[in-house]
């Protein structure tokens, strides 16, 4: 299948098969751990998707760990069980700052 480059040439060239295998492998390693490596398994993805998307011809790098995600987690679930799950509903946004702040370019 051939890349679809814009203007500017972002693109992204990961594969669909790549794609699921990571996934499959995100949810066996989450389910065998009872949900304990569950960052772990998003940080995979993530780096993945990173590693497969070109902005300005410079390739992304995703340097979040799964450690760090970890503690964010702890303090989301905090967050939620003190405002009575309210909390829950930024808990998506908050993860998508996390994300973001953890990409960089490869020079």
């Amino acid at each position: 299948m051939e890349k679809m480059i814009n203007e500017k040439g972002y693109y992204f060239d990961g594969g669909l098969l790549q794609l699921i295998g990571w996934n499959l492998l995100g949810i066996l390693v989450t389910v065998f751990t009872l949900g304990i490596c569950y960052p772990w398994a998003i940080t995979m993805i993530y780096s993945w998707e990173a590693k497969h998307t070109v902005l300005d011809g410079r390739r992304l790098h995703f340097k979040g760990t799964a450690l760090g995600l970890f503690g964010q987690w702890i303090k989301w679930l905090l967050l939620s069980i003190i405002t009575l799950g309210i909390y829950l509903f930024w808990v998506n946004i908050s993860l998508k700052k996390w994300k973001t702040a953890n990409l960089e370019f490869i020079d």
